[in-house]
């Protein structure tokens, strides 16, 4: 796994073509997927994946997300996709940005709610497998 400071867990991935608009830019509906992607496999490094939880009744689910684009991604770049996570409350808090070597790509917040037999819970569901990694309010 590549790192970059400050992020709890990072992701290295790649654009493919198919995810280019007509301008030649990657489609920003695609960085929604990029981030759910690294959301699984951090849960999966964190001993845990998202078919296990929803086996347990479990289900984490996007509660709301904020997302600032910066700077376009293009066909062929290699870019990191970092982490960290936080609680609020019932709300897990996912520090997400996407970084195209030093250039920041996006900025996001995606505050992940918890299910429990699909009723809305306060999250300790989670807590167990998220706990460590949990980083301090700013």
């Amino acid at each position: 796994m590549t790192t970059k400071e400050g992020y709890l867990y990072t992701l290295q991935m790649s654009v493919r073509d198919y995810e280019l608009d007509s301008q030649g830019i990657v489609n920003n509906a695609i960085y929604l997927h990029y981030m759910e992607n690294t959301r699984h496999e951090f849960v999966k490094w964190a001993g845990i994946s998202f078919a296990q939880m929803h086996q347990m009744g479990i289900d984490p689910v996007v509660h709301q997300m904020q997302i600032r684009y910066i700077h376009p991604l293009v066909s062929g770049d290699e870019f990191l996709s970092c982490l960290n996570i936080r609680r609020r409350g019932p709300i897990y808090v996912f520090e997400q940005d996407i970084y195209c070597g030093d250039k920041p790509v996006i900025k996001a917040q995606v505050d992940i709610a918890c299910l429990v037999n699909g009723k809305l819970t306060r999250g300790d569901e989670l807590f167990p497998y998220f706990e460590k990694y949990l980083v301090q309010d700013k």
